[in-house]
């Protein structure tokens, strides 16, 4: 979450050693700042970081030192998240957002797209060694997010269907939306 680890990284991976990285998408979005007024849900563990961070991240990504966006998906209830910034749990749900966050920003930056959604889908598939998973071709898992990039939508923590609320992003206004899921061939998700 650091310029300063991800010089770690490069240095690594210049010298042939075998490592990968993998940031959040609330991460590439969000800095310390979304921690004023003490707002529980923006607590995470590794912490939200400065400007000169998210835009190292960013940098990052595009350089391929960093090699995966991973959803760091970790609801907690109103009790965990509704109490001191000391007190309150690390985490946010990163599900229902996850795409989107990273679209909007990616757009902005003008960020190639295939390149961003490789690190959403065969690139972790690749590094964990699942064949089948990731790709698009004959012989491997029917699992397909359809995404429709021109779609503008708020965020609101009411239609998830996670558990948690627990969101920096409710009532953000974002580009990009998830409008299909198949898992196995079978549709498990249909957005409106």
């Amino acid at each position: 979450s650091t310029a300063e680890a991800l010089e770690s990284i490069r240095r690594v991976k210049e010298g042939g050693g075998m490592v990968t990285c993998e940031v959040t998408p609330h991460h590439l979005a969000l800095t310390d700042e979304a921690l004023l007024g003490f707002r529980t849900e923006a607590k995470v563990n590794p912490p939200l970081r400065t400007e000169l961070d998210r835009r190292a991240l960013w940098q990052a990504l595009r350089q391929g030192v960093i090699d995966v966006i991973a959803t760091d998906h970790a609801p907690h209830s109103s009790i965990e998240k509704e109490t001191s910034l000391q007190s309150a749990a690390s985490g946010i749900v990163g599900l229902e957002t996850a795409v989107s966050v990273v679209w909007t920003e990616a757009e902005r930056l003008k960020f190639p797209p295939l390149e961003l959604f490789a690190k959403l889908t065969c690139n972790p598939a690749k590094i964990l060694g699942l064949e089948k998973k990731g790709r698009l071709e004959p012989g491997a898992d029917a699992d397909v997010t359809v995404f429709d990039p021109t779609k503008s939508w708020a965020v609101n923590p009411e239609t998830f269907r996670s558990k948690g609320r627990n969101t920096p992003f409710a009532g953000t206004e974002l580009r990009g939306r998830v409008v299909m899921t198949i898992v196995d061939g079978e549709i498990v998700y249909e957005g409106e």
